[in-house]
């Protein structure tokens, strides 16, 4: 009996499925009668039963069972469910954006129903007669409610502005989800960054990170101190609740060593916040590269480095020190095949110009020409210190003359030789672009490069092995590669050429990093 339950079950597994609105009493039964498996059927993607029984929540296979009981689907007008909560700045225009472009892609009709103030359902259609094929609901709010509603078991996929936090992750696991933060539970789709603004007669043009932080923690309280005008600065964020308003915290703030300032204005919408700034000459604010309105960006300086715009290059490359990737989170649970098919797409050329006309930052790898890195090597000559010698700066221009820098980079966790949540997703790209042969017959160059703190020997090794540990990554994910065709080599310039200074965490941060170079 025992063999014959294997047999008919092979496919029943530990784990979950897209959820359906209300479990219901089901009762599986094997074809042959031989087994049965009763519980509340938690979901169905058109393939599989997700079960709750006495033994915990089972998966099994739909094709090798019956279903007797109310909460039996219709296999025959079977419509697949996705839900996705969480971050507004998502949920509101680029995932339907997205979606849009995927029914268009394949053919489907689109139609879409608002929920009141609770979100929207967009349902695809069938070409041939018009009947629903599946229902995408989406619930824009936080990221923090993004993450309470896939806990309680009322969203499949999560979508985020910021890294999943450790107690989350723990309770994900605890609820049997799976490690989120693991490879194939998380993925970056677009990029984001965290940008200064002001209104646009307001002087200032640039500002520090150094000089940020201080300012949103109260140290800083007149322009003046910032090249300004002697005015007090009135300060303007993201609702706390937001993702983009925790990166704040998490990526400007809690590096050196701050807390935020009490008398801080915070917006849930970020056009209102946009709206605040441009009509205050003495406010300064933090938004998202893509909603800044009418206000004026500032760029990012140090004295060790140049001056850092907000652009989609310097945000693609991580130069641009407080980028902010966009999460979608995937507890170990199957889907419908419908998303399945969607989270496909959103790796395309044609998914990538939605994200860009949306005003976020793709993720299409770009070649940038050695004419445009003149002032980063300018930089690297002006800011070479006392044991970078001449032809340590000669051998990595030599290096790099005839080629073409990969806009795909990859940088460091803080105290941590662990990729960082876009550079993990960078080495996936990376991967599967090397199995579909895009760089066969050229050479990749993974060049690593080291903050200034410490001996310079010892900083040039460190950065080697991380470049080294970096072109392992690619590899490993390169399951299909035929890494014969392609060339893949590893170098290391170590604090050669500084983005930033050393003098605080992110600075150090920024200048840890493994660049790709293509010839």
């Amino acid at each position: 009996m025992k063999k014959h339950c294997a047999a008919v079950f092979a496919a029943l597994l530990v784990g979950g499925l897209a959820t359906s609105a209300t479990s219901q009493d089901v009762t599986l039964t094997s074809r042959d009668g031989g087994v049965t498996i009763a519980g509340n059927l938690l979901g169905f993607d058109g393939e599989f039963y997700r079960v709750e029984t006495i033994y915990g929540e089972l998966t099994v296979d739909g094709s090798g069972v019956t279903c007797d009981g109310p909460g039996c689907p219709d296999l025959i007008d079977f419509v697949a469910e996705l839900r996705l909560s969480g971050a507004a700045a998502m949920g509101d225009v680029m995932m339907p954006a997205l979606l849009e472009a995927f029914a268009n892609r394949n053919g489907y009709g689109l139609r879409s129903d608002r929920l009141g103030d609770f979100g929207f359902d967009v349902e695809l259609l069938q070409s041939t007669d018009g009947k629903p094929l599946a229902v995408f609901s989406f619930s824009p709010s936080t990221t923090d409610e993004g993450f309470a509603d896939l806990l309680a078991n009322e969203a499949d996929i999560v979508l985020s502005m910021r890294e999943i936090r450790k107690e989350e992750r723990d309770l994900a696991r605890e609820a049997g989800m799976g490690d989120l933060s693991g490879p194939n539970r998380s993925r970056v789709i677009a990029l984001d960054a965290i940008v200064p603004i002001v209104a646009p007669g307001n002087p200032v043009r640039s500002i520090s990170p150094q000089d940020l932080a201080l300012a949103f923690a109260g140290r800083i309280t007149n322009w003046s101190a910032l090249g300004g005008p002697d005015a007090p600065i009135a300060l303007h964020l993201p609702d706390k609740r937001t993702g983009l308003g925790q990166s704040v915290e998490d990526r400007l703030l809690t590096p050196a060593e701050l807390d935020m300032a009490e008398n801080v204005t915070f917006h849930r919408i970020s056009l209102d916040l946009a709206g605040a700034i441009e009509a205050d000459p003495f406010a300064l604010g933090i938004a998202s590269y893509a909603e800044t309105g009418n206000t004026q960006v500032l760029a990012l300086t140090s004295a060790c480095g140049f001056d850092l715009n907000a652009n989609r290059r310097n945000i693609k490359t991580e130069d641009y020190p407080l980028t902010s990737p966009m999460f979608l989170y995937l507890p170990a649970r199957r889907l419908p095949k419908i998303g399945q098919e969607f989270l496909r797409f959103l790796r395309t050329p044609a998914a990538q110009q939605v994200i860009r006309r949306a005003g976020f930052v793709d993720q299409t790898p770009e070649e940038i020409v050695i004419d445009a890195q003149g002032q980063r090597f300018a930089n690297a000559i002006v800011s070479a210190g006392s044991e970078i010698q001449l032809e340590d700066l000669q051998r990595m221009i030599n290096t790099f003359a005839p080629m073409r820098r990969l806009t795909t980079s990859f940088r460091f966790e803080a105290g941590s030789v662990r990729l960082d949540a876009q550079s993990r997703s960078n080495a996936q790209q990376l991967a599967r672009a090397l199995e579909r042969g895009q760089y066969d017959a050229r050479q990749l160059l993974f060049a690593g490069f080291s903050d200034g703190d410490g001996a310079a020997e010892a900083n040039q090794k460190i950065a080697l092995r991380r470049a080294e540990a970096v072109r392992r990554a690619v590899v490993s994910a390169a399951e299909t590669a035929d890494l014969e065709r392609v060339t893949l080599t590893v170098d290391s310039f170590g604090e050669a050429m500084p983005m930033a200074c050393d003098d605080s965490s992110w600075g150090r941060q920024t200048n840890r990093r493994v660049e790709v170079w293509l010839r």
